[in-house]
């Protein structure tokens, strides 16, 4: 397998669930300058040249969620993702899909001033998608079942970048879930590769 990648962007977590599925990869680091031609192989896997994209095989995708869903499927199914026929399996796909479909656009709205309204914006709005967060993680120790999934690497790692740039809320709760998050192994040996960039 191969990561297109880049320090200090969502391929945090791609490099994070590779850690935990424990296969072998190998990494491409990747210019993200605006002005900077994107290698063909990448454009062939991430057709608007964004990072983390992922080649495995014949296998080709870009998108965080997709990764880390992907390689929970293929390479842990059971494990750090619920057996398709699993009762689990609609919260597990709900919480995977809660970062870049609810997260993200909430953040935009807080930071970017714009209007909330938790009505006819599809993600709801900042403060109720922290709501949620607390609501699920009070009394757990995990989003999915009791155990750890691809769902708290894709919510973990996106709770401590809010974390890490002061933009998470003061929360014993989420405090808590990032520091068990942090507690990961592969948790840290993502972050010290991505550290060093």
């Amino acid at each position: 397998m191969k990561l297109y990648w880049a320090p200090q962007t969502r391929s945090a977590r791609a490099l994070w669930m590779l850690e935990e599925i424990g296969q072998p990869y190998e990494r491409e680091l990747i210019e993200i300058k605006e002005d900077t031609a994107r290698p063909d192989a990448l454009l062939a896997a991430s057709p608007m040249g964004k990072v983390p994209a992922l080649v495995d095989g014949d296998a080709s995708l870009s998108e965080s969620a997709a990764i880390c869903l992907y390689l929970a499927d293929r390479y842990s199914l059971g494990n750090l993702s619920p057996a398709l026929d699993s009762a689990e399996r609609g919260k597990f796909l709900y919480w995977m899909i809660y970062v870049p479909g609810v997260i993200e656009p909430a953040m935009a709205e807080k930071f970017g001033g714009w209007e909330a309204n938790k009505y006819s914006h599809g993600w709801g709005d900042y403060d109720s998608m922290i709501e949620t967060l607390v609501s699920a993680l009070t009394g757990k120790e995990w989003l999915v079942g009791d155990k750890f999934t691809a769902a708290d690497v894709m919510v973990g790692s996106t709770c401590y970048f809010m974390k890490k740039f002061n933009i998470l809320p003061d929360n014993d709760v989420l405090g808590a879930y990032v520091a068990r998050c942090l507690e990961r192994p592969a948790y840290q040996t993502a972050l010290k590769i991505d550290e060093a960039g």
